[in-house]
């Protein structure tokens, strides 16, 4: 008997990859997201299956110009914990942007809308933010 090759469902060989490119401007900040994150997962391909990374790549332009509506940026707020006891950390979404940028928000937003699996790390890689 021969070896066993095990093929990986994951990754499976990429023929082309369909690059889209939404302009943020404008838009209001999740449903952005959503939309990012339904081209990410594949559900407008005709050939979608839930267990495969689509060959996509999602490209936001104009980050900057995306709309936060009602009191969000004062509001809502991240957190992060170091697993350290005492090691929780909060920041406002203001905060956020003033370190780190809109693209990190709008990341993290599209991030929170993946499925919960182990494709999500491989999708949010096919995401690319231009400021």
């Amino acid at each position: 008997m021969g070896a066993t090759i095990f093929k990986s469902s994951l990754h499976p060989p990429r023929k082309s990859v369909m690059k889209y490119t939404l302009d943020a401007q404008g838009n209001t900040l999740g449903r952005l997201a959503a939309e990012v994150a339904s081209i990410l997962i594949g559900k407008n391909s005709v050939d979608y299956a839930p267990n495969i990374v689509a060959d996509v790549q999602v490209e936001v332009v104009n980050i900057d110009k995306v709309s936060v509506t009602g009191k969000k940026m004062k509001q809502k707020k991240y957190h992060r914990h170091s697993t350290y006891p005492g090691g929780l950390k909060t920041l406002r979404m203001e905060e956020v942007v003033d370190k780190k940028g809109m693209a990190e928000v709008l990341k993290n937003a599209v991030d929170g809308m993946l499925p919960k699996n182990k494709l999500r790390k491989l999708r949010i890689k096919n995401l690319i933010i231009a400021e």
